[in-house]
C-alpha cells in the first residue's frame, strides 16, 4: 500500500499500464519495478530521488524513471493528480530488439536548449492522453498507446544511451541485492527486522551489509526500515480512524520517541496534526 489513490486502466497487450494517481502531501519510500515509468504531474510539485540523486519535478513536466532503478518521492503541497505510465521494456523487443540494453535518462533538471523541442513534444503527448481520459473518448486506449509509442521512440532516439557495455557483473549483483532487500522489508516491516537476518539472506557479513546498503541507498538500513513503516502509518492516518498508538504498533514501531522523530523528519509535522487536518477537511 502506498499513500495515494489511483485509477488504473486495464493493462494492454503491449503491457502498457496507464494510471491516474491522486496523492496527498507526503513521502513514498524507496522502491523499484521492472517496468519503465513515465511521470507527468497535472498539478503540484515533487522531489524524485533516483538512486539517491534528487530531481525536482513541477506540474506539466515529464520525468522518466528507467526500469530497475531504486527511487522514492517527496510530494509537496496538498492533494495532486498525475499521470503515471508503466511500460515493460521486454514487451517492445519486437519493435526495437536491443531496447533492454538502453538506459533512458530524461529529467526536467537536465533538459538542454537543444533537447527542449523534443521534450516539449513528449509533454504534449502526455497532455493529450490526459485530455482523452477526461473527455471519456471511446478510443482512449487506442490513441493513448499510439502517443506513448511516440514518446518511447523519442526517448530512445534522444534521451537514451547504450548501457550494455557499462553494466558489469558487480553492478548487476548490487542491483539484485538491493531489490531483494527492498522486497524483504516490504514483506516484514510490521515485524522486528534485524540486520543479521537480512545479511544472512544475502550471504554476506553484517558489517559489509551496512556499508553496502548505505553506499547504494544513501541512508542506513535501520533508517530505511523506519521510513517504510512511517509511510504506511501516514497512509493509515489518512484512510482509517485507528488510534495513533495502535497504528504505530501495527506497523512495527516499538519506540515512541523514534517514531515521533522519524515521522516529523519525513513529513514536517506530527501524526496528530495529520489526523487533525483530515478531520477538518471532512
Amino acid at each position: 500500500m502506498h499513500p495515494y489513490n489511483e485509477a488504473i486502466l486495464e493493462t494492454s497487450p503491449l503491457d502498457i499500464k496507464i494510471a491516474f494517481h491522486t496523492r496527498s502531501e507526503g513521502y513514498s519510500p524507496p522502491h523499484w519495478h521492472e517496468a519503465l515509468e513515465i511521470l507527468y504531474p497535472l498539478n503540484g510539485e515533487s522531489d524524485i530521488f533516483i538512486e539517491g540523486i534528487p530531481y525536482h519535478q513541477k506540474n506539466k513536466q515529464l520525468l522518466v524513471v528507467d526500469s530497475n532503478k531504486v527511487h522514492s518521492t517527496q510530494h509537496k503541497g496538498n492533494s495532486a493528480m498525475f499521470l503515471c505510465i508503466h511500460v515493460t521494456k521486454k514487451s517492445l523487443e519486437w519493435y526495437f530488439p536491443r531496447i533492454l540494453d538502453y538506459h533512458i535518462c530524461c529529467y526536467p533538471d537536465m533538459i538542454t536548449d537543444e533537447m527542449f523541442p523534443v521534450y516539449l513534444s513528449m509533454c504534449y503527448c502526455m497532455k493529450r492522453i490526459t485530455e482523452l481520459y477526461m473527455t471519456n473518448s471511446p478510443t482512449f486506449l487506442l490513441e493513448s498507446e499510439g502517443l506513448i509509442l511516440q514518446v518511447l521512440s523519442n526517448l530512445i532516439l534522444h534521451f537514451a544511451t547504450d548501457s550494455a557495455p557499462l553494466l558489469g557483473d558487480n553492478d548487476k549483483l548490487a542491483m539484485n541485492r538491493i531489490r531483494e532487500i527492498i522486497q524483504y522489508v516490504e514483506t516484514h516491516f510490521t515485524e522486528p527486522v534485524y540486520l543479521q537476518d537480512v545479511a544472512n539472506l544475502l550471504g554476506i557479513g553484517k558489517e559489509y551489509f551496512c556499508r553496502f546498503f548505505k553506499k547504494n541507498m544513501g541512508i542506513s538500513f535501520l533508517n530505511y526500515v523506519n521510513e517504510v513503516r512511517a509511510a504506511h502509518i501516514y497512509h493509515d492516518l489518512i484512510h482509517t480512524d485507528e488510534p495513533i498508538q495502535a497504528l504505530m504498533e501495527k506497523n512495527g514501531f516499538t519506540n515512541q520517541k523514534l517514531f515521533n522523530k522519524t515521522f516529523k523528519t519525513l513529513y514536517g509535522c506530527t501524526p496528530s496534526q495529520i489526523r487533525k487536518t483530515q478531520y477538518t477537511q471532512k
